[in-house]
């Protein structure tokens, strides 16, 4: 149903921007026949909204970095727990830089959604164990780490759980940079509890939820939604619709190993690329969306072998979308021991120890080295 501020504002459901019918191109914007239909029937979605949810189509947003420095600023004068949810499958690229700086003394209970995307051999105790070292490492300190897959209602009854016992009659505030299912996650929760399903709006694209958007509780607390934190190094900033569906994983993911000598290079697609430069022969084991193509080759014909067959036979992204594509920009390790070379958002490739690589990725998207998730 439609939510109201103190001053009766109205506020979209799907994103929580505040309804207006004057400014098409602003927040919230939703015609008048439709603000009616949709105080009749409790359902008030701006026009952006609306469109996403029945079209998937995108129209961009106006928040600034000042906006989401204001959210975060909020966290700390506020008495909450703070449900700090990241991405599993690209945790560096879905880590809040300075969080730690900004929740004050709110406990942080810490959430790795779409865990179903990793192998089920993985034994997840280790996974929760990995995962916790990493938001150390960013000086946040959990007080407990749950998986959970927020699409597949997996573990949601054991987060809720993990909310009731550390929440102590607080509010709870979830948080995350865009892309790690945040809203999905909250619709879950919500549809448990009501059976309202798809409430809020949800897309693989950055920044659809653009204001809180409050869920009350059972003791006349909330649960606030808050705008996923725009990451600009994710991929999600460099591909357009059709090719993140390629290249964003939406199954378990089956990893590949492949056995290189020094002096050759893997492509994935035409939006990356991994130079083995040293050492000895061996495997080297590649977790990327299964459809997403890898082609082996030597690397001293490789900036060749792109120029060639970019958007042709690798892709994505088309010929068409290659020419708006960042130029690829090539990130050196030496890598002592073993460890993942991640490029955010798109996947990893664990390197052996003694090993010196090179990462490549569009300008302007993270290329990292972390310790070895698997």
């Amino acid at each position: 149903m439609a939510q109201s501020q103190d001053n009766d504002e109205l506020l979209c459901i799907g994103c929580g921007a505040v309804i207006q019918t004057t400014d098409k191109n602003a927040l919230g914007y939703t015609p008048a026949s439709a603000l009616k239909r949709g105080l009749e029937s409790g359902d008030l979605y701006c026009q952006r909204c609306f469109r996403l949810r029945h079209y998937n189509e995108i129209a961009p947003v106006s928040l600034t970095d000042d906006d989401f420095l204001r959210l975060l600023n909020q966290l700390g004068q506020v008495d909450a727990l703070i449900v700090y949810v990241v991405d599993i499958f690209d945790v560096t690229g879905s880590l809040i830089p300075g969080l730690h700086r900004f929740v004050g003394k709110n406990p942080v209970l810490l959430v790795g959604n779409k865990e179903d995307l990793l192998p089920r051999s993985l034994r997840r105790s280790k996974l929760r164990d990995w995962l916790r070292q990493q938001v150390n490492q960013a000086g946040i300190r959990p007080v407990d780490t749950v998986l959970v897959s927020a699409k597949k209602n997996h573990q949601v009854d054991n987060l809720l759980e993990k909310i009731e016992k550390y929440r102590q009659g607080r509010d709870v505030y979830v948080v995350g940079v865009t892309n790690v299912g945040k809203s999905t996650l909250i619709n879950t929760i919500i549809e448990q509890r009501t059976g309202v399903s798809d409430l809020i709006t949800t897309s693989r694209f950055p920044g659809t939820t653009l204001d809180k958007i409050e869920i009350p509780l059972t003791d006349a607390h909330q649960l606030v939604d808050t705008p996923g934190i725009i990451h600009e190094e994710q991929m999600a900033h460099i591909l357009p619709a059709d090719d993140l569906k390629i290249v964003s994983p939406q199954r378990e993911i089956k990893p590949r190993t492949y056995q290189l000598d020094e002096g050759q290079t893997l492509f994935f697609g035409a939006v990356a690329r991994f130079d083995f430069v040293s050492g000895r022969k061996t495997g080297f084991n590649a977790y990327f969306d299964n459809n997403l193509m890898i082609h082996r080759t030597k690397s001293v014909n490789a900036e060749k072998f792109y120029r060639q067959h970019a958007g042709k036979l690798l892709t994505p992204p088309t010929k068409e979308e290659l020419a708006k594509m960042p130029p690829l920009v090539e990130h050196d390790f030496a890598v002592e021991k073993r460890s993942d070379l991640v490029i955010e958002g798109l996947g990893w490739i664990t390197v052996p120890a003694g090993c010196s690589v090179v990462g490549w990725a569009p300008k302007g998207v993270g290329v990292v080295l972390r310790k070895a998730m698997i």
